[in-house]
């Protein structure tokens, strides 16, 4: 099965809330999209940080787990996010993960989010602890 139906069809229930869809994926990282819904938006209708960041969060955990050991999980245990631009509502944002460290205990991965015409939203970098 592909990496990224295999993403989508884990029934991540957070990631179903937020619309979005893995459309490439391996062990260096995962691409998804997600369409900027009106219920994800703060004033003027842009996309809120705190769904940028969601967003972000699990594209680096869906990374992490392609890389995990048989019966081992992940959480998140810091994330940092640049906000650079925004994402209005009807826009399609891309996110695009990448590793800087895949450890056996610590990964630590960088997502780059923008809209579908290149613009860049957001930069975030996050830690995910191996369980």
């Amino acid at each position: 099965m592909d990496k990224a139906q295999f993403l989508n069809d884990r029934h991540l229930p957070f990631a179903k809330v937020l619309g979005l869809k893995f459309v490439a994926a391996s062990e260096t990282g995962v691409k998804a999209e997600m369409v900027v819904r009106p219920e994800l938006c703060t004033r003027p209708d842009v996309l809120h940080g705190g769904a940028i960041m969601a967003f972000a969060d699990t594209l680096g955990a869906a990374s992490t787990v392609l890389n995990l050991p048989e019966g081992k999980g992940t959480t998140t245990i810091e994330s940092k996010t640049n906000f650079v631009g925004p994402a209005p509502v009807g826009a399609t944002v891309i996110g695009e993960t990448t590793p800087v460290h895949r450890g056996r205990r610590t990964q630590v991965w960088t997502t780059r989010i923008t809209t579908a015409e290149g613009k860049l939203v957001a930069v975030v970098t996050q830690t995910q602890m191996v369980l």
